[in-house]
């Protein structure tokens, strides 16, 4: 790392002498080739996440979630409704393009525009949405809005340290690992210590790179089959 020094001669970060603060991300739809990111909307979209919920008959979607799971669907809507529609989270229902329904949701939350500095969470993807090809374009739709569109300088993704699938999901995009903050929060009657994962700007045109390569069709047989892991193309351990 080039090391650079202020008129003292003491160590310091490294000049960023045009940056502006960047804009809030709009909340439009994120297209993709296998699944829409769309602004949620309870009325349009709580059924259909609801019922795509249920087939996780042991409830394993929630255990690590702050909420849920919902007796009803009255209830999940309620909840949608006065949690979901915020500038801050900032709300999408991932629509699965071979079916047109709704059976996750991602969010971008913790934003801050006059750091370049945004967070992605909430992200809780029904059995109709895991391990599919869609289940990680959602995340190059989002990196591309953070860094191609808005320009922002930081992506982040926390999780509770005991979510070893979240934690191996964030290695697999491409994110660093950066440490765990302990005793961080209290959740369902229990404490959490986040493991904090991020990748800057600088790294992501090699990431955005690997992503391209594992959607391309040749990646996949005529099953869905990949060819090669996303690891393999954005060098990942």
């Amino acid at each position: 790392m080039q090391k650079f020094t202020n008129e003292l001669g003491m160590p310091v970060g490294y000049p960023l002498e045009n940056w502006q603060p960047r804009q809030r991300p709009p909340h439009t739809e994120m297209r993709g080739e296998h699944c829409v990111m769309a602004p949620l909307n309870p009325d349009q979209h709580a059924s259909e996440l609801y019922k795509a919920n249920l087939l996780d008959k042991e409830n394993r979607i929630w255990v690590y979630m702050p909420y849920g799971p919902f007796d009803t669907e009255d209830d999940y809507r309620e909840w949608m409704n006065a949690t979901c529609l915020g500038d801050d989270p900032q709300f999408y229902a991932v629509i699965d393009s071979q079916t047109g329904k709704a059976a996750g949701v991602a969010s971008f939350l913790r934003i801050v525009p006059e750091l370049g500095v945004i967070e992605t969470g909430h992200i809780n993807l029904a059995p109709p949405l895991q391990r599919t090809i869609a289940a990680t374009e959602v995340m190059y739709l989002m990196m591309c809005r953070v860094f191609d569109e808005l320009g922002y300088r930081r992506f982040e993704w926390k999780c509770d340290s005991m979510n070893e699938k979240s934690c191996n999901a964030a290695i697999r995009l491409g994110f660093t690992y950066e440490g765990t903050f302990r005793n961080a929060a209290l959740y369902k009657g229990r404490n959490r210590d986040t493991a904090w994962y991020a990748m800057t700007d600088s790294e992501w045109p090699a990431v955005r790179e690997g992503f391209t390569k594992w959607l391309a069709p040749a990646n996949f047989d005529a099953e869905g089959r990949q060819k090669a892991r996303l690891q393999e193309f954005i060098g990942c351990q």
